[in-house]
């Protein structure tokens, strides 16, 4: 793809989007002009798709490059997160290095250790919460490393390191959401079968402080159906809450 031209990212993945319309996640996911995934459970069936999406690339006049293709992988990096059959994680270099990463020095350094685990904050149960202490850092004038903070920092670094391996979400089973609200913020996860799908949290401005439980614990539960619209919308779902007061919803 020529650079320097205006918008060619967006018109490269709108081509993209076109060419593979039919095949879009149903085996084929396509981000920008960095990867097209082709993913399958049956090999028999990838080969198949493989001819598909090459097809289709030689009818629209696009090539690949073959030393930068890998075929038949049962596991694959891919946007920073190791995928396979038996879910999704974290990229292990990524992790090793937030391990690694020093005190942060100035309010720079702390924005990039924030914006590099924030990355990940998916897979973090509260993550939020952890690094509220973080954050409340980039306020004006409010940088001042204490006691306190070197918890919250060496909290957020066990935490990602901990991170679990999430599954790769189904359609055919049923959603459920179970969230949390404390005096900090919300928390959510969406499972399937008990097992992680993903992690949701958000810190809680002053006016949602100040309020009651039962409306963090609402707020919460709107937050998380909004954040997963894509995949309950049009689907029975269930809501899990620990605040018995949320049945009267129903």
């Amino acid at each position: 793809m020529p650079f320097g031209l205006l918008n060619a990212p967006s018109t490269f993945q709108a081509t993209m989007n076109q060419l593979f319309a039919a095949f879009l996640r149903k085996f084929v996911i396509v981000f920008f002009f960095y990867d097209i995934l082709v993913y399958n459970t049956i090999i028999s069936k990838h080969v198949t798709h493989l001819e598909q999406v090459l097809t289709c690339l030689h009818k629209g006049s696009f090539y690949v490059k073959l030393s930068k293709c890998h075929f038949c992988q049962e596991t694959i990096e891919y946007l920073g997160h190791i995928v396979s059959a038996g879910g999704v994680r974290a990229d292990p270099q990524k992790l090793d290095a937030m391990m690694k990463w020093p005190i942060p020095c100035t309010l720079k350094h702390l924005r990039v250790f924030l914006g590099l685990t924030g990355y990940y904050r998916w897979f973090i149960h509260s993550y939020a919460s952890i690094a509220a202490p973080l954050t409340d850092l980039l306020r004006k004038d409010a940088f001042n490393w204490t006691p306190e903070v070197t918890v919250a920092f060496d909290a957020l670094k066990s935490a990602m390191v901990a991170a679990p391996v999430l599954r790769l979400p189904d359609f055919n089973e049923t959603f459920v959401i179970e969230t949390d609200a404390s005096n900090v913020g919300i928390g959510a996860v969406l499972m399937q079968a008990g097992h992680p799908i993903s992690y949701f949290s958000k810190k809680l401005g002053p006016r949602l402080q100040a309020s009651s439980t039962y409306l963090k614990e609402l707020h919460a539960i709107a937050e998380a159906v909004h954040k997963w619209r894509q995949y309950l919308l049009g689907r029975f779902f269930i809501i899990r809450t620990d605040h018995k007061s949320m049945k009267e919803l129903l």
